[in-house]
């Protein structure tokens, strides 16, 4: 049995789950997104955010100029480096507490041009 979305695109089938609606591959082996690297002007923000997050402050890194499994190692060795979990998405990498000072240091380190938002 297979579900077609409204636009015609299989998005799931019994046979392997999950479809990727622009190739039709399974999602986890889809590999139409992985190799778009972001637009951008080439600065790294590192923001905080609270809002819709129970109180809990989460420190939020987008712009990275990295596609695919690049921006997930990036995330994970920043993760590892602050020693607190998180997670990618949709290109942006959160990760759990305020961590700006360190996270600005290490991708400074890492040769990426970045910039502190917000309060």
């Amino acid at each position: 049995m297979a579900k077609k979305s409204s636009q015609g695109g299989l998005v799931y089938s019994t046979e392997f789950g999950r479809a990727c609606p622009a190739c039709g591959s399974p999602v986890d082996q889809c590999s139409c997104s992985d190799d778009v690297v972001p637009e951008g002007d080439g600065v790294v923000r590192v923001s905080r955010e609270t809002k819709g997050r129970g109180g809990k402050v989460m420190t939020l890194v987008s712009g990275v100029p990295l596609a695919g499994s690049e921006l997930k190692t990036l995330a994970k060795e920043l993760k590892k480096k602050c020693g607190v979990g998180g997670a990618l998405k949709d290109g942006i990498i959160e990760i759990q507490g305020e961590q700006r000072d360190l996270l600005v240091s290490e991708l400074t380190k890492r040769g990426f041009t970045v910039k502190k938002v917000g309060g």
